[in-house]
């Protein structure tokens, strides 16, 4: 495979081929930026969620953040799961481990500035949500413009009129009273899953937004979808420990609350698009969840 060519601009899939492939490899490693030889290989933790089984199974450290221990790393990293859980941009994961765990070559690389900039522009806005500012340490006009063996975006903004980037937003997640019975059958009808939940915080707060939440009692399932019975509530549990933005929005001002929550179930986690505060008074709310028993979605 020709690494050096016009055409791997722009294309992940080719820029790991020369990474990783035999062939055209000493081709590609005079577009790197060279190496410090300070710098030591290592596996990449499990521990490191963040970028544990990314594609690559060992990292450079110091990395191109300057954290010096496997702890830092971890430590920092972790800082970024919530956003990630969000889903604020496709190759958001890509970008950071680029920088949090470099793979080990003899040199380094970089991610390109176009794919810096598509992360920042969807992911800044819900950080700022929390008051977090984008940081200065990956300030876009730091990383290199676009050339063939830079890290570049591989998910387009659009295609046609249909967006392939997703954008989440300070409201995700939003508790609201139901407006009337339709919305909540619909709701449900349109989502893989619908739960009550209680949710409270943990008396263990740290400073970090993971796991400062805990499901309560039992559950009430009204859709299963997908979902196997056993693994309702750890899918939750997981939910309330990453997605925390969006548990953040449901809690914002208490310490507990109940909510029928519906949403989308993946292969590895759940997340939720809708939280109905739920009330004994809430009569629209109940009034729906007696109907869904017998109610029938339109195909």
């Amino acid at each position: 495979m020709n690494c050096s060519g016009s055409d791997t601009a722009g294309s992940l899939q080719v820029l790991w081929a020369c990474l990783l492939g035999l062939l055209g490899l000493q081709r590609c490693m005079g577009i790197f930026t060279d190496m410090s030889s300070s710098t030591r290989c290592i596996p990449i933790p499990k521990q490191m969620a963040l970028c544990y089984d990314i594609g690559y199974s060992d990292m450079r450290i110091p990395n191109l953040l300057e954290h010096e221990t496997v702890s830092e790393v971890i430590q920092q990293s972790s800082s970024w799961l919530p956003l990630l859980a969000r889903e604020c941009h496709p190759d958001a994961r890509i970008f950071l481990c680029s920088l949090f765990a470099p793979i080990c070559l003899d040199r380094f690389i970089y991610p390109c500035r176009s794919l810096c900039e598509a992360v920042k522009k969807s992911c800044a806005p819900i950080m700022a949500c929390y008051g977090y500012p984008w940081p200065e340490i990956l300030n876009c006009n730091k990383f290199p413009i676009d050339h063939g063996m830079c890290i570049a975006s591989i998910t387009k903004e659009s295609t046609g009129h249909r967006r392939t980037v997703p954008r989440a937003s300070c409201t995700d997640c939003e508790p609201q009273h139901a407006a009337s019975v339709k919305e909540v059958l619909e709701t449900f009808c349109a989502s893989d899953f619908a739960v009550k939940i209680r949710i409270s915080k943990r008396n263990n707060i740290t400073s970090s937004m993971i796991q400062s939440f805990q499901l309560e009692n039992k559950l009430e399932v009204f859709k299963q979808g997908p979902l196997l019975k056993t693994e309702i509530r750890p899918k939750l549990q997981q939910w309330l420990e990453l997605d925390a933005t969006c548990v953040q929005n449901m809690m914002r001002g208490t310490r507990s609350g109940t909510y029928v929550i519906a949403g989308e179930a993946k292969s590895d986690k759940v997340m939720v698009h809708k939280a109905f505060i739920w009330q004994k008074r809430e009569r629209t709310l109940n009034a729906a969840i007696r109907k869904w028993k017998h109610y029938r979605c339109r195909v």
